[in-house]
């Protein structure tokens, strides 16, 4: 199949938003203010003799989506196959739904103990079926959670209570894209917003109290699985949105359509949200689909740079590139961790960086960034310490704090986007979720 290339679309891709908790939480995909920062100080500098040690262990079943903490609770995600159920042998074939059940739990942050769990029936029909992609968004004592085939809901953070859900399938008519719905939702103000698809909806705000829908745009068929990036141009608040067929912005307020610009995503991988360097914006995806673009400074537009530029740009998969002081950091499609300077689109340097042996297609560590260094958490279930320049990877150390239970492209691997607080990792594989201590 001409898919085979393509890795999964898990959560991937990040914004600014309004800070939704205390400094010490990681209540949503990317941190606090969705930018891969860990700001908390009195973090180790390499790992003690046998790794990091384990505070908590808690069983969980099959998933990509990361955890997230907040107000002293962990919430993850997972997919729970009906008895008899099997996924098929081939991650491609999408051909019959497979009965299966998600379920929403919350953990004890100190002990790893299950305070509540929520669960609802949910026929997978999707490429690499393991298990729900995006990561849980706490705010304002409730907490939200998108599942692969489209079921958004909103709960009583603290009870586990449904305050509103909706279907996207039934509400909107929307058919989940070949890996199931992987843009993790964000807030904005009284708004919860993410990718829907139907006529008319790629994107959606709605009241993050009552679910009812504030506005709708778009009109791309193929949803894709990018974020929205938030930022200000051409003297306005934009919503910037990364589509399969089109790169384009709204205002975030009503959505209003600002400007709009051609892209052309293959096999409509469109999945890491939109970065800005300057006065420049940069998508990349499968097969170098690369755009840099120019926002307009008197008013809302853009200008095209370049475009699926040959040898230039980077063109991400599973992990949402960085970008630090005019250059991008990212994986490429091929696994390399690359550095990429902003606007020329020169690819400065490549290297495995935290991977072990060469890189292979879609090779994934995730980036965070912690004062002068990077945590990644790389598929092989290392936890990896370095550091970034225009000049080169640098590794500090390095340690297995998980093993790998999924499989993709005829290797093990652990695709999950790791949660940072109160001085510890929380991260998952598809048989437990760990809590790792990182103090100093």
């Amino acid at each position: 199949m001409k898919f085979r290339n393509v890795s999964l679309a898990i959560a991937l891709a990040g914004g600014l938003s309004a800070p939704l908790a205390r400094g010490d939480d990681w209540p949503q995909w990317m941190g606090p203010q969705r930018d891969n920062v860990w700001r908390e100080t009195g973090i180790l500098e390499k790992f003690p003799k046998g790794g990091p040690k384990v505070v908590w262990r808690a069983p969980v079943e099959a998933g990509y989506s990361g955890p997230a903490v907040a107000g002293g609770k962990v919430y993850v995600t997972d997919r729970v196959l009906a008895k008899g159920a099997a996924n098929p042998d081939d991650p491609f074939d999408t051909k019959n739904k497979v009965a299966s059940t998600e379920r929403v739990l919350c953990l004890d942050q100190k002990t790893g103990q299950e305070l509540w769990k929520k669960e609802y029936p949910c026929a997978y029909q999707i490429s690499y079926p393991a298990g729900p992609r995006c990561t849980p968004l706490v705010s304002d004592g409730k907490v939200y959670t998108l599942g692969a085939m489209g079921d958004l809901y909103c709960f009583d953070a603290g009870s586990g209570k449904v305050v509103w859900n909706l279907d996207f399938k039934e509400t909107y008519k929307a058919k989940p894209a070949i890996w199931g719905y992987a843009a993790h939702p964000i807030i904005d103000g009284k708004k919860l917003i993410t990718l829907v698809g139907g006529e008319g909806a790629h994107v959606v705000a709605f009241d993050k109290d009552t679910g009812k829908e504030l506005w709708k745009a778009g009109d791309d068929k193929e949803i894709g699985y990018a974020p929205p990036l938030f930022t200000e141009a051409g003297g306005v608040r934009q919503m910037i949105v990364a589509a399969p067929k089109s790169v384009y912005a709204v205002d975030p307020d009503t959505g209003k359509r600002l400007w709009t610009t051609p892209y052309n995503a293959d096999n409509t991988s469109i999945i890491m949200t939109p970065v800005r360097s300057g006065d420049y914006l940069f998508v990349g995806g499968y097969r170098t689909k690369n755009l840099m673009l120019k926002l307009t400074a008197d008013k809302p537009g853009v200008e095209v740079v370049f475009k699926d530029k040959k040898g230039a740009g980077l063109s991400p998969v599973n992990v949402q590139p960085f970008v630090q002081d005019g250059v991008i950091y990212g994986h490429d499609e091929g696994g390399a961790l690359m550095a990429v300077a902003v606007p020329s689109g020169k690819r400065l340097w490549d290297s495995p960086g935290p991977l072990t042996g060469d890189p292979r297609g879609s090779d994934t560590s995730f980036i965070v960034k912690n004062g002068d260094r990077f945590f990644f958490f790389a598929e092989s279930g290392e936890l990896v310490i370095g550091k970034l320049t225009e000049k080169g990877y640098e590794e500090v150390d390095r340690a297995k704090v998980i093993e790998q239970t999924g499989a993709a492209f005829g290797r093990k691997v652990v695709w999950c986007a790791p949660a940072f607080a109160d001085k510890k990792m929380y991260v998952r594989n598809d048989k437990e979720l760990i809590c790792i201590d990182l103090a100093k």
